[in-house]
């Protein structure tokens, strides 16, 4: 899902979880920003690997390069399938043409991931209620923003309605959904100078009432390691 790398760290990303880029048979994008869809061109040409976005994201992709892979246009609101995998997307507020993020589903077990959002809506929390996994966003904390070294403009834009979820905001989408089966969590898309991880996992662990280091948080250098859905 998503590639903002080069294929060198690509290739590297992949290697650490024991896989290559011949491994991939598709890539999912979310939306056009260049730190999740820069890579994605390259890779997707190099490894002859279709690519699924929605249709205003294939146009705002298409202002940034002329080397497009072979595209599969997706409805914010149907469902689609790859290898053995269906892929349900839903919109999201974002500060992009057409956003989306997506649960997984094998048809056992579903897996949810929430990143690019600026608040939360009640089709967010009724599309991820009942996953078995989740990657939530935990962008920043309120404070750390307003008091941090962002400019006033860019402040306003990561905190805004289109922008990224603050922890308290991520904390409050775990108690309008069904989290009866989540068995794995993982906060994801810190800020490097706007949170701190222990901020991130107190505020989840607050509402799924958990210890919090049961919570996992995703570096930007390392990502996390496989986790298995039983």
């Amino acid at each position: 899902m998503d590639c903002g790398f080069s294929l060198v760290e690509t290739r590297s990303r992949l290697a650490r979880l024991g896989l290559i880029p011949e491994d991939l048979e598709a890539v999912i994008v979310t939306h056009e920003h260049s730190d999740h869809i820069g890579g994605v061109s390259r890779l997707a040409t190099k490894y002859e690997l279709p690519v699924w976005c929605t249709h205003g994201t294939y146009i705002g992709w298409r202002t940034q390069t002329d080397m497009l892979p072979w595209v599969e246009v997706i409805s914010p609101a149907k469902a689609f399938v790859v290898g053995d995998l269906e892929i349900q997307p839903f919109a999201v507020p974002h500060d992009a043409r057409e956003p989306v993020q997506f649960v997984f589903s094998d048809g056992s077990r579903r897996l949810g991931v929430l990143t690019d959002t600026g608040h939360i809506t009640p089709h967010i929390a009724e599309c991820l209620s009942g996953v078995n996994a989740l990657v939530l966003e935990c962008n920043h904390d309120a404070e750390m923003l307003a008091s941090g070294p962002y400019p006033p403009s860019l402040k306003k834009r990561v905190g805004g309605q289109y922008g990224h979820l603050e922890n308290r905001q991520a904390a409050a989408l775990l108690q309008l959904m069904d989290v009866s089966g989540l068995r794995h969590i993982v906060a994801a898309h810190l800020s490097q100078k706007n949170n701190k991880p222990d901020l991130a996992r107190n505020a989840l662990a607050k509402a799924l009432d958990c210890e919090p280091d049961w919570i996992e948080v995703a570096c930007q250098e390392e990502g996390f390691g496989w986790r298995h859905i039983e």
